[in-house]
C-alpha cells in the first residue's frame, strides 16, 4: 500500500501489476479471436510494459489532494490514464514515423513482421500499429468504468475524458499541420500545452479530483499547477531529443531533426538565427538522414545561439509557477510532499 509518505517505487509496482493483469487478459481474448491476430496481440502488452506511470500518480494524488484515503479501485482508475498515454505514444509514432521507443522497435516497425509476406507490408504494419493505438484508447475507458469506484464517483469525471481525448488530438493536429512551419516559440508552446501539458499533469490531476468530488478551489489550483508543470515536462523531452542519451531515452536523437517538428528549442534558435545561420538550419531540417554530421551542427549552432538555456530558463520558471501555486492550494500534508517530488521527477530527469 501506498502510505502518507510518497514511495514512488511502491506506487508504479502496484499500476504495473493492474496493468500487466488487465491487458494480458484482453490481449488473451482478442487473440482467441483468431490465431493471426496473436502479433497484434503481443503489441498491445509490449506497448504498456514500460513508463514512469507518471500520469497515474497525478491521478491518484488528486484524489488524494482532496483528503480521500489510499484506495486499489482509485488505483486502478489512475492506471487508465498509462493506457491512454499508451495509446497516444503509439499514435505519436506512427505520426513522426519513429523507429524506437524505449530502445526498442515501435509497433509499427514490430508488427512488420507480422505481414512481411503480404503486399504493401510497410503500410500494412502502420494500420496494424494505428488499430492497435486505437484499442489501447478503447480499453482506457474500459478500465476507467470497471475499476471498482462507485457509479456516482465516475459519473463526476466522465465528462472530463471527452475533453482529454479533444485536447489531445487537438494538439497532435497542430503538430502535424505547422511541421514545416516557420519556427515560432508562441505557436511552439501552444502545441505542447495541448499535446502533452493537458494529458500528463492537468487532467489526470482533475479526474483523479473529480472522483474525489473536488470543489472548485482546488479544480483552480490544479490546472494552474498542472499546465506550466505539464509544459516544463515537454522541454524537457525535447532537450533530451536532441542532446539527451540514446541509451537512456530509448530514442534516436535524429527524431526531431528528421521530422522538423514545431518544438520550442528549435523555434528559439530560430528567432535570434542570422540569415546565414537561418539558411544552414534549413538545409538540416527534414533530411530523412542528417547523419551525425548534420546532427552535431545542429546541436553546435543551437548551443553558440544559446537556444538551451533559454528552454532550461523556461522550465525553471514553469516549475517555480507549479510550486508557487500549490504552496497555496492548502492540500493535505501528503498531497503536497508528494506533488512537490513529481515537479522534480518530471523535469529533473534524462529519460
Amino acid at each position: 500500500m501506498v502510505a502518507d509518505r510518497w514511495e514512488p517505487a511502491a506506487f508504479k509496482a502496484r499500476v504495473d501489476d493492474v496493468l500487466r493483469r488487465f491487458v494480458a487478459e484482453e490481449a488473451e481474448r482478442f487473440a482467441d479471436v483468431d490465431p493471426d491476430l496473436g502479433p497484434v496481440a503481443d503489441q498491445l502488452e509490449a506497448s504498456v510494459a514500460d513508463g514512469k506511470r507518471l500520469r497515474a500518480a497525478f491521478c491518484y494524488w488528486g484524489w488524494r489532494a482532496v483528503g480521500q484515503p489510499d484506495n486499489d479501485a482509485l488505483v486502478r482508475a489512475a492506471a487508465s490514464m498509462e493506457l491512454v498515454h499508451a495509446a497516444a505514444v503509439v499514435h505519436d509514432d506512427l505520426i513522426d514515423d519513429s523507429p524506437l521507443r524505449h530502445g526498442r522497435p515501435t509497433a509499427q516497425i514490430a508488427l512488420r513482421g507480422a505481414v512481411r509476406h503480404r503486399p504493401r507490408s510497410v503500410s500494412a504494419g502502420r494500420s496494424l500499429a494505428m488499430l492497435v493505438g486505437d484499442l489501447l484508447m478503447g480499453l482506457a475507458g474500459q478500465l476507467f468504468t470497471t475499476s471498482g469506484l462507485p457509479a456516482a464517483y465516475l459519473a463526476r469525471a466522465r465528462p472530463l475524458w471527452s475533453v482529454l481525448a479533444r485536447d489531445l488530438i487537438a494538439g497532435e493536429c497542430l503538430e502535424i499541420l505547422r511541421t514545416g512551419a516557420p519556427p515560432d516559440t508562441v505557436d511552439s508552446l501552444k502545441v505542447i500545452r495541448y499535446k502533452t501539458a493537458k494529458y500528463t499533469v492537468e487532467q489526470p490531476l482533475l479526474i483523479g479530483g473529480a472522483l474525489a468530488g473536488a470543489g472548485e478551489r482546488i479544480r483552480v489550483g490544479f490546472s494552474a499547477y498542472g499546465l506550466p508543470l505539464g509544459e516544463a515536462f515537454q522541454l524537457r523531452d525535447d532537450l533530451l531529443g536532441l542532446f539527451g542519451s540514446p541509451e537512456r531515452t530509448g530514442k534516436s536523437n535524429a527524431d526531431d531533426l528528421r521530422g522538423h517538428r514545431p518544438t520550442a528549442l528549435l523555434a528559439e534558435t530560430w528567432r535570434v538565427a542570422d540569415d546565414a545561420e537561418r539558411q544552414q538550419l534549413r538545409a538540416l531540417l527534414g533530411r530523412r538522414d542528417p547523419g551525425a554530421e548534420g546532427l552535431h551542427a545542429v546541436r553546435e549552432l543551437m548551443c553558440r545561439l544559446d537556444a538551451p538555456a533559454r528552454i532550461e530558463k523556461m522550465i525553471t520558471v514553469r516549475v517555480e509557477e507549479a510550486l508557487g501555486v500549490l504552496a497555496e492550494l492548502g492540500v493535505p500534508s501528503p498531497a503536497a510532499s508528494a506533488l512537490t517530488a513529481l515537479a522534480e521527477s518530471v523535469t529533473v530527469r534524462v529519460s
